[in-house]
């Protein structure tokens, strides 16, 4: 097969190319550009193109998040290591519309998305694969972690990689079935240890390189002074679950349902107990607080729903996941429909915030997710 990797200039996408050489695969390497100066700088294109088709790279700009100047040329380095063609691709301006402009406007609704999921879904697995089938690639390699099955009658299944810790299933729930028959996961079978001294093994001088944990595009991981600097100040008011006016905030876009720290409130409770967030309105710019039990949720409606495969049916038993390393909860699904999915929880989750994604597993397979719209949960001090 002709594959196209694409290399993240880490560790475990530089395995999973040498891998499809290794089985005998045509390789080509890309590494995607989709950092912009947002300080008011440009990006440097020339032309290049694996296959004969125009295509742009760009020399990146430095960040400390992925996509960095450094994260170029390690990508670069190991493509020269497994004797591999080796492009950079700038996809930098569907990145920040549909990854960025997205998570600006999440946040600026109540919402809390997850960017990853975004960026599979729209850029590495939408973008991507559409410019690879375009350019006669017949899948699409990374690094992620975790695992497809193939079965006879040419259909994909996704399920959970080896390495509970580094499994990646989550993230990549958002893949339907045309996505996933394109995918090669070459990873996934393997524990981060081994892909380690496999690349030190094979030469590849990312071997040691530390994995990166920070949003790429606010590699600071101050998420609240950058949304700050998108969208400005916009102060209100803190209440508790009576209504009560117990501090005041410069943004409500700056909170998450679940979060503790950094409320800065003036007034203490009334029971002496710590506070949490429990829901954010960004419309009447109030953030509203209470005790840790009323977080609880028992019950999850989520839309848009995607399948990464056959769709389950209604009072199916399912495992939930609410976020990317959070344990499963054992669930019951109430009803499905095009439109949206209900799951009832056979034991609570706390802190669930509209926009995060819910992801349904039956065992290790991933059946598919869908975006939280609103939960269950009694949200005192919530308006209508």
């Amino acid at each position: 097969m002709r594959v196209l990797a694409a290399l993240s200039g880490g560790v475990d996408s530089a395995v999973a190319a040498a891998r499809a050489v290794e089985a005998g695969h045509d390789v080509v390497g890309v590494h995607l550009a989709l950092a912009r100066d947002r300080a008011g700088g440009h990006l440097a294109v020339t032309p290049g193109s694996p296959g004969g088709a125009a295509s742009g790279v760009v020399a990146p700009l430095p960040t400390r998040g992925c996509c960095s100047v450094e994260d170029s040329r390690d990508a670069a380095r190991a493509a020269d290591v497994l004797g591999i063609p080796y492009y950079v691709w700038d996809f930098s301006e569907r990145f920040e519309r549909e990854v960025v402009d997205d998570f600006v406007d999440s946040y600026a609704a109540g919402s809390t998305p997850n960017p990853c999921l975004r960026c599979n879904e729209k850029i590495k697995f939408s973008a991507l694969l559409d410019k690879a089938i375009a350019l006669g690639f017949d899948a699409v390699c990374t690094g992620h972690y975790a695992r497809l099955d193939h079965h006879g009658d040419g259909s994909v299944r996704l399920r959970r990689a080896v390495d509970p810790a580094k499994d990646q299933s989550y993230v990549l729930a958002v893949l339907g079935p045309q996505a996933l028959a394109h995918a090669m996961f070459p990873v996934g079978d393997t524990t981060k240890d081994r892909i380690r001294a496999e690349a030190a093994r094979r030469g590849l001088s990312v071997a040691a390189k530390p994995d990166s944990h920070d949003i790429c595009f606010i590699p600071d991981g101050d998420t609240a002074a950058w949304l700050t600097r998108r969208l400005g100040p916009q102060p209100g008011e803190v209440v508790d679950a009576q209504g009560r006016v117990v501090g005041r905030h410069d943004g409500a876009f700056a909170y998450t349902v679940g979060q503790r720290r950094g409320l800065h409130l003036g007034v203490p409770a009334t029971d002496g107990r710590p506070r949490y967030v429990l829901s954010v309105e960004p419309v009447q710019r109030r953030v509203v607080v209470g005790a840790l039990d009323d977080l609880d949720v028992h019950r999850l409606v989520g839309e848009r729903p995607i399948w990464c495969g056959p769709p389950p049916v209604a009072g199916q038993s399912v495992a939930v996941q609410v976020r990317a390393h959070a344990d499963p909860v054992p669930g019951e699904l109430v009803s499905l429909d095009e439109g949206g999915v209900v799951a009832r929880l056979a034991e609570p989750v706390r802190g669930v915030a509209p926009g995060q994604a819910m992801v349904l597993y039956d065992g290790e397979r991933v059946l598919g997710s869908a975006t939280v719209r609103r939960d269950e949960a009694p949200r005192v001090g919530r308006t209508a």
